[in-house]
C-alpha cells in the first residue's frame, strides 16, 4: 500500500541506503574549528568559542543576549528557574512535546497543566489557554491562582512543535492579562518566524535545543536567549554553578548548575550556524516537495501555519486513524524509510497522570494519526 511512498522518498534523497530520520551533515568548517580549539586546550567551559556562539546565535534569532548551555533542558530548566517558577507552582503547557517539556518542569519541583493544541500549529491553543483560565484560575493579589488546587499558576510553556509555530502572540497576551510568565520551549524551531519574529523571542526567555538530530547541532548543546540584560546576567551565573568570579577563590553565593556548553561543543555549533541558512533552503524546498508530492496522494501534509514561516524541522503526514498510521510504520520501517509516531502525550505517562487536564481533544486526535518521515537536509 505505501510502496509508492518509499520509492518517492528513496529517489527524493537519491538513495536506496538506510534513509534516517534526520541526520546531521558537517560540510562546513567544522573540523577546522575543532583542531583550533584543541590546539587551544581551552576545551571545557570556556573559550573564545562559546563567546563567538553566544554572540552569533543572538544576532541569528534578534536577541540582546544569548547564554549557552550543555543541552536543551538545561536551558528550559534554567529558563523556568528565572522566571521565578517555584516548589508547588503550577507551569500551563501542552500535552503533545517532547518529554523535555515537562522534565525541565519537574526540576523546579511543579507540576504540568496540560492544555490542548490546535489542529493546524500542532502548538498550545490560545483559545483553549484562556478558556481554562476563565473556568479554572483567578487573579489573587497579582498572581494567577489555580481555584481547584489552590496553587499558584506562574509560568505559561507553549512548544513550536516541528518547528512550526503556535500563535505565540496571542498566547503572550493571554498570559500578561493573567500575570502569567511565558517561556518559550523553542527547541525545534530555529529559523523559524511567527509574524516576522523569530520564535523563542516573544517571552522574556526562549529556550533552543542543538541536539544530534536538530538542524544545527554539536551532539548536544542548548541556548537561553533574552533581551533582559539581568536575566541574562543571572542566567550565565548560575549555569555556572553559581560562582562568584575571581582568579582563585572558590566562593559560591546560591545553589547553581554546571550547565555550562563547553567550548568544544561551541567550535562545532559555530560552524554550524554559518550554514543555517543554507540548511533552511534546503529542508524548506524538500517540504514544497513532499507537499506536492502528498496531495497528489490524497494524503495530508503538514505546512507551515498562517503568518509563520516554519523550518521544517521535522516533516510529518496525518493520516487517516490509528490503523493506518500504524499500517504506514510498519511498512516504512521495515522497507529502509525511517519514520515515528508523535509523541505519547504527556497525561498518560506514569509520572504524569495524577496532573491537572483539560479537554485534550485535539491532542488526542493527533496522537494516533502523526507520523514524522525523513526530513535531513539533502547533501
Amino acid at each position: 500500500m505505501y510502496n509508492n511512498i518509499v520509492t518517492f522518498i528513496q529517489e527524493t534523497f537519491a538513495t536506496k541506503e538506510f534513509i534516517p530520520l534526520h541526520a546531521p551533515l558537517f560540510i562546513g568548517n567544522e573540523k577546522k574549528y575543532l583542531m583550533d580549539c584543541i590546539d587551544s586546550t581551552f576545551v571545557s567551559s570556556v573559550g573564545a568559542y562559546v563567546d563567538r556562539f553566544e554572540k552569533e546565535f543572538a544576532q541569528t534569532v534578534g536577541s540582546r543576549y544569548a547564554i549557552a548551555t550543555v543541552n536543551g533542558t538545561a536551558a528550559l530548566h534554567v529558563s523556568l528557574v528565572l522566571m521565578g517558577v517555584k516548589r508547588d507552582d503550577e507551569v500551563l503547557t501542552q500535552p503533545l512535546s517532547f518529554i523535555a517539556t515537562c522534565n525541565a518542569i519537574s526540576y523546579c519541583g511543579a507540576k504540568p497543566i496540560f492544555i490542548d493544541v490546535d489542529r493546524d500549529t500542532l502548538g498550545l491553543s490560545p483559545k483553549a489557554l484562556e478558556d481554562f483560565l476563565i473556568t479554572h484560575a483567578e487573579i489573587k493579589e497579582n498572581q494567577c491562582i489555580n481555584k481547584t488546587t489552590g496553587k499558584v499558576i506562574s509560568v505559561c510553556v507553549p512548544m513550536h512543535t516541528f518547528g512550526h509555530p503556535c500563535r505565540i502572540d496571542e498566547i503572550k497576551a493571554i498570559c500578561e492579562a493573567w500575570h502569567i510568565a511565558l517561556v518559550e520551549d523553542a527547541a525545534e524551531s530555529l529559523g523559524s518566524y511567527y509574524q516576522g519574529k523569530h520564535t523563542g523571542t516573544f517571552g522574556k526567555v526562549g529556550a533552543f535545543s542543538f541536539n544530534g538530530n536538530k538542524i544545527i547541532t554539536s551532539g548536544g548543546g542548548g541556548v537561553i536567549v533574552t533581551d533582559d540584560e539581568v536575566l541574562a546576567k543571572r542566567a550565565k551565573h548560575i549555569t555556572t554553578t553559581a560562582k562568584i568570579p575571581h582568579k582563585w577563590e572558590f566562593v559560591h553565593d546560591e545553589i547553581g548548575f554546571n550547565y555550562r556548553l563547553p567550548n568544544l561543543n561551541a567550535a562545532l555549533l559555530v560552524a554550524q550556524l554559518e550554514q543555517l541558512k543554507n540548511f533552511l533552503e534546503n529542508k524548506r524546498a524538500l517540504a514544497k516537495i513532499y507537499e506536492a508530492f502528498f496531495a497528489s496522494q490524497n494524503m495530508a501534509f503538514i505546512k507551515e501555519p498562517k503568518e509563520a514561516s516554519s523550518n521544517y524541522w521535522l516533516n510529518g503526514v496525518i493520516l487517516e486513524n490509528k490503523e493506518q498510521r500504524d499500517a504506514f510504520l510498519e511498512y516504512t520501517n521495515s522497507n529502509g524509510v525511517m519514520s515515528r509516531p508523535i509523541w505519547t502525550l504527556m497525561n498518560k505517562l506514569e509520572m504524569f497522570k495524577t496532573c491537572q487536564c483539560a479537554d485534550i481533544s485535539n491532542a488526542m486526535y493527533l496522537e494516533e494519526r502523526v507520523v514524522n518521515i525523513p526530513s535531513s537536509v539533502r547533501a
